[in-house]
């Protein structure tokens, strides 16, 4: 089977820009390199990755650019820009042309900013349509409470590429299951989006089992269906809570069961298309 991993990070703590990672953050407070994890992806015959930003800052996506350009298992870059810049479609076409075909989409980290209303400023218009314009896809970094402005905001362009990342974060520990699942459904039905099967074991239960998250993989195979669906492995934020083989096992025999004659859809085919990746 061919899998791609269509959700991984890197970072190197000196860089100084991730506002988000404090030493509190005990087991993801160091350096995460491609050298940390090249001999797993081998492993599980994972042929490439799309490496997500970890940090709002363009110099970040700079950074990722360079790995991806010494590393050729780095398929592709998702960065960062600032979406309420006035001058963000300038900023946008000035990152395409540096990457030279290495950046694929952009992904403001909407959880971590109060106004829980932000997709809808109008400010943000220019943004998104040069994402458009630049053939760029939108990474959707949301928690449940944000799904319905995102269903708005995409419902605006529906010629954007966009993808809901870590399925929306369920609140899988506190059985949060009721309210995300009706606005997952709305979510599918009414946009383009598609939705990757990735950071569950972080919302849920420290040791969770595969039988902990079946009904939120099962929901998402219900509403997206396996066309729209891309497995990613979240790592290094994963290794909180579990290791990246375990992870990808647990994937597999849920898809198996969920999503039978589908896994290479969800284990590659859907994230080289969505990201344009070269084969």
């Amino acid at each position: 089977m061919r899998t791609v991993d269509s959700h991984l990070h890197f970072w190197q703590l000196s860089r100084g820009d991730y506002l988000w990672l404090t030493p509190e953050f005990s087991a993801l407070y160091r350096d995460f390199l491609p050298s940390d994890i090249d001999a797993t992806l081998r492993a599980c015959q994972v042929e490439s990755v799309v490496v997500i930003q970890a940090a709002a800052t363009e110099a970040e996506t700079h950074y990722l650019l360079d790995l991806a350009r010494q590393h050729p298992v780095i398929a592709g870059v998702v960065g960062w820009a600032d979406f309420e810049a006035d001058d963000a479609s300038q900023r946008i076409a000035s990152l395409c042309h540096a990457a030279q075909g290495r950046l694929k989409g952009l992904r403001p980290m909407v959880q971590d900013i109060p106004d829980t209303q932000w997709l809808l400023r109008p400010a943000l218009d220019p943004a998104f349509k040069a994402l458009i314009d630049n053939d760029l896809s939108f990474d959707a970094l949301v928690a449940p409470v944000h799904l319905p402005v995102l269903a708005e905001r995409l419902s605006r362009h529906p010629q954007l590429r966009a993808v809901l990342d870590h399925a929306g974060k369920p609140d899988i520990a506190g059985e949060g299951f009721d309210g995300w699942a009706q606005q997952i459904t709305r979510l599918a039905d009414e946009t383009n989006v598609l939705c990757k099967l990735s950071g569950l074991l972080s919302e849920a239960r420290r040791s969770a089992s595969a039988a902990d998250i079946e009904p939120y993989v099962a929901h998402l195979f219900a509403s997206f269906g396996a066309g729209r669906i891309m497995w990613g492995s979240d790592w290094p934020v994963l290794t909180a809570t579990a290791g990246y083989l375990h992870w990808f096992e647990m994937a597999k025999a849920l898809v198996g069961r969920l999503a039978a004659g589908h896994q290479e859809e969800v284990f590659a085919n859907n994230a080289q298309r969505f990201y344009r990746l070269a084969r």
